[in-house]
């Protein structure tokens, strides 16, 4: 029997639902802030989860951080799914939710757009990928700047009356709790800063004091592993003699949020017999021109840092941390900060060779055309240039053969004659 073919018109091709996720964010850790995170997730949960166009993807999340700060574990995370092609869609609260900073705010959202991923900011009811959605972008964005510029304002004009008023701001402090305004004496945490001025007075390094806390397992204030530098601030810490010395640093800008050393450029404020003493001021004196002895005796003078065509611009895309070149065996390689001093398992990065990062450099532009290059898994590199274009690179890791030098491939054959020659 003689087969019939019937053809058809094309089916219509069904509309792909969107792949939607929201971002929320308060800037401060108190209760309520907290809870209004929780309300936020759910609402924006019910609200993408009810629409039939859309998938959920999730709720990407920041308590207690500003929006001026671009280290945003949260953030960075849904920039990742981003970047992944998880995500076609963000919605969030605010501009001022999403950032503060007008340059971050701009980068952001024109590197999203550039993947086709719109932002819908829902209090100004602006899409990003809409055609005058950058331009009003750019005019909210200035307005919700100088609102952290006049909240900084306020919150320093605030710290410097109470400076005025001798009223200490640090509550986090190991000994003392805040009350009204007052520090009291925490006896159990006094005991071991006590024990921590008395054991580098019989010589102790604030290594080995460290590292003896943490063998007896007593905790830091908040419950972690003690670290050098943890000592050596809390044998600095004046604090501990009953007196108060206020303002000894201050913040850069409401952008930046730098904390510098006040050098002068502020005033201080000295305020004796504030609170009950842990340390007497005989015992401070002694740490402190003990600390100023062990300096001039171990300390070092400050290398000259090396400076290479990529430093200060590689950025690591997992943990944020910048890159650092290393010279190893083989070769020179970037590695990631936190990779380097803490391992894998703090951040599951991947080493540059030095030569590979050139070579896919010279084919996007010249080093001084370059703001940053943020390095992701998968050998993704994404250059961020000066004019704002984004340009992403992948690049190939090099065979054993091509990684040796001819140290390690003399090595090589020296082993095999010496081997040859013990079984002949």
């Amino acid at each position: 029997m003689q087969k019939i073919v019937k053809s058809v018109e094309h089916l219509p091709q069904l509309k792909r639902r969107k792949r939607v996720a929201a971002y929320v964010r308060v800037s401060s850790g108190k209760d309520a802030m907290i809870h209004s995170l929780s309300a936020q997730a759910d609402y924006y949960s019910n609200f993408i989860n009810k629409q039939s166009e859309w998938i959920f993807v999730g709720i990407f999340t920041d308590e207690a951080i500003t929006g001026t700060k671009e280290d945003r574990k949260g953030f960075q995370e849904m920039l990742e799914a981003c970047r992944a092609g998880n995500i076609d869609v963000i919605i969030t609260k605010s501009i001022s939710r999403f950032a503060r900073n007008t340059v971050t705010l701009l980068e952001t959202v024109r590197s999203l757009k550039m993947m086709g991923i719109d932002v819908y900011f829902e209090e100004q009811n602006i899409h990003t990928m809409s055609a005058d959605g950058e331009l009003m972008l750019t005019i909210l964005a200035s307005y919700a700047q100088e609102e952290s510029r006049s909240v900084s304002e306020n919150m320093k004009w605030r710290i410097k009356k109470n400076f005025e008023e001798g009223l200490p701001w640090n509550g986090g402090m190991l000994g003392y709790r805040l009350c009204d305004g007052v520090y009291t004496v925490i006896p159990e945490e006094a005991e071991i800063v006590k024990q921590i001025f008395l054991d580098y007075l019989s010589g102790k390094g604030t290594n080995a004091i460290a590292n003896g806390l943490n063998r007896r397992g007593v905790p830091t204030r908040f419950g972690e592993r003690w670290h050098p530098s943890v000592i050596g601030r809390i044998l600095r810490n004046y604090t501990y003699t009953g007196n108060l010395l206020l303002q000894r640093t201050y913040r850069e800008n409401h952008i930046t949020k730098k904390t510098k050393i006040n050098h002068g450029e502020l005033p201080q404020y000295h305020v004796e017999d504030a609170h009950e003493p842990i340390i007497d001021i005989d015992t401070f004196n002694r740490v402190q021109e003990e600390l100023e002895s062990r300096a001039k005796k171990y300390g070092h003078a400050p290398k000259a840092r090396n400076r290479y065509p990529f430093s200060g611009l590689l950025v690591c895309g997992n943990c944020g941390k910048s890159y650092r070149r290393k010279v190893t065996v083989k070769q020179p390689v970037w590695i990631c900060a936190t990779f380097a001093t803490q391992g894998k398992a703090f951040c599951a990065s991947k080493q540059i060779p030095d030569s590979t990062l050139a070579e896919v450099t010279s084919t996007v532009a010249d080093v001084k055309d370059i703001e940053k290059i943020v390095v992701y898994n998968g050998n993704r590199l994404e250059y961020h240039l000066v004019g704002g274009q984004i340009v992403t690179k992948v690049w190939q890791d090099r065979s054993r053969s091509e990684s040796w030098t001819e140290e390690m491939r003399d090595a090589v054959r020296q082993r095999n004659l010496e081997r040859r020659a013990q079984n002949g």
